[in-house]
């Protein structure tokens, strides 16, 4: 027989008995003839919680599910099946079965950006794919640091996505239906969404098969360029790398002229043009930051032309004039992101850098021997965070 008793479903929803006995007398969740439960009843018991959390009053929810203002029958649909039931096993239990330690087992939801939970708790559904993960991370010896690291880039890189999706969802499909004159839960059931669903899921898979791809591809290279070199068959050109700072000058002012659909738009173009510009030049964008970007260049060299160009198609572009500042040296890798005193003064060079400038530093202008780029020297200044004068160069084309 398919379905939840009364008993399964309270433990699978995270309620108790009683709590859900309530939903049935109020209409929100109904069961069928012999009283048992479907996995859709489950994701609605999920969400008149949150509702609840969110001020609603169930009486009210209840009076309009009754009288049809309101319906969640919507959760019945195939793509709603991602809002996962809590599972059997506690958090303790998977522990014990797994020797992973608890602490890291839990460390799953709170990378996953719901309030912490103890080792009593019973996990989702979703969470037993990284019990698995980490069980065999754990017995291949890998760092608890290095596991909750990727914990955490995964939690964050797929909030951004699903926010992301949420908001073109209500802009695209949930406010022109609306408009329209639809009612938003005849919306999200409807088979478009299903459609989407499956979709979603396939392109976030097969960009991050691409996106290994690439990473892969760079291990590799670099694990045989050792080998080579251990050989006495190849020598690698050793240098630093680079990181660099553009930013739009005036970006605050354009936006108090012209509005914030227009610093979007603005933010928009920008993203397409660094991005195809550095990675042409063998670079990366690391991370946005309002009115610029933080970008790493394996070769400090092609870091310059690529700034070079930027500084160049901004201008074309019609966008107010960027400003570019660059600096090599050792950085830290952690979580998607680069740290350290390479990057700090990175940033520094950018900020005393003026509008459509390409500003380096000593450390750039040596590794930069092949770029087909030339320096003119400045001398030394000061920079703001800086300790000491540092000598810099405006990064000029050949003449």
């Amino acid at each position: 027989m398919q379905g939840f008793d009364l008993v399964e479903a309270a433990e699978r929803g995270g309620v108790d008995v009683a709590e859900l006995t309530r939903f049935v007398e109020l209409g929100i969740v109904t069961p069928d003839g012999e009283g048992r439960f479907s996995a859709g009843d489950l994701r609605r018991v999920g969400l008149v919680q949150s509702l609840r959390e969110a001020g609603i009053p169930l009486d009210e929810l209840g009076a309009a599910v009754q009288n049809g203002q309101v319906s969640l029958g919507f959760l019945d649909a195939p793509a709603f099946e991602r809002f996962s039931a809590l599972w059997g096993d506690t958090f303790a239990r998977q522990a014990e079965r797994t020797g992973v330690p608890v602490e890291l087992l839990t460390f799953i939801r709170e990378a996953a950006g719901s309030l912490a939970t103890g080792p009593d708790d019973r996990l989702r559904e979703d969470e037993l794919a990284y019990v698995d993960w980490l069980q065999a991370a754990f017995e291949a010896g890998f760092r608890t640091a290095a596991m909750q690291q990727m914990l955490r880039v995964h939690g964050d890189a797929m909030r951004r996505i699903a926010e992301t999706e949420a908001a073109m969802w209500q802009t695209e499909v949930i406010g022109p239906a609306t408009e329209r004159g639809m009612r938003p839960d005849e919306i999200l059931g409807a088979e478009f969404g299903d459609r989407m669903s499956v979709l979603s899921e396939r392109v976030v898979m097969a960009m991050y098969h691409l996106q290994q791809t690439r990473a892969w591809t760079a291990n590799i290279i670099e694990g045989l360029e050792m080998q080579l070199a251990a050989a006495g068959l190849h020598s690698r050109l050793a240098h630093p790398p680079a990181m660099g700072f553009l930013d739009i000058s005036g970006y605050t002012r354009h936006t108090e002229e012209h509005g914030d659909v227009a610093a979007a738009q603005l933010a928009e173009q920008l993203g397409r043009l660094v991005n195809r510009t550095s990675v042409s030049h063998g670079g990366r964008p690391v991370k946005w930051l309002g009115d610029g970007v933080m970008i790493h260049f394996s070769d400090p060299g092609q870091g310059v032309e690529a700034a070079l160009e930027m500084v160049d198609d901004v201008v074309r572009a019609g966008l107010p004039p960027a400003r570019v500042g660059l600096h090599a040296g050792p950085v830290i890798f952690q979580e998607g992101d680069y740290y350290g005193q390479t990057v700090n003064i990175a940033a520094r060079i950018a900020s005393y850098a003026r509008a459509g400038e390409v500003i380096v530093s000593q450390a750039v202008v040596d590794a930069s021997s092949t770029a087909t780029v030339a320096f003119r020297e400045i001398g030394p200044v000061e920079l703001k965070g800086v300790a000491g004068a540092m000598v810099v160069h405006a990064a000029v084309r050949p003449s």
